[in-house]
């Protein structure tokens, strides 16, 4: 799992390429300026329908395929 340091800086990253640096300033004074409950969001416009559970699950099935690095399995030394 990466660390909140690093998506931040990948997320502000990526803002400003998709955006450009003025539009990136205004989307970020908004979320700082006006109340926003994303958990709300998401479930009304991101995933409508979808329950937390069934969230969860699917997040979770992501991250295992996504993130999580294989174990290799050794063999014992004689």
């Amino acid at each position: 799992m990466r660390s909140p340091d690093v998506i931040r800086s990948e997320a502000i990253s990526c803002l400003l390429e998709n955006f450009g640096p003025l539009e990136t300033e205004i989307f970020i004074s908004g979320l700082l300026r006006e109340p926003f409950d994303y958990t709300e969001w998401r479930r009304d416009n991101l995933f409508p329908g979808m329950s937390p559970n069934e969230f969860n699950r699917q997040a979770a099935q992501y991250a295992r395929e996504h993130y999580e690095r294989p174990v290799k399995k050794t063999e014992p030394q004689s």
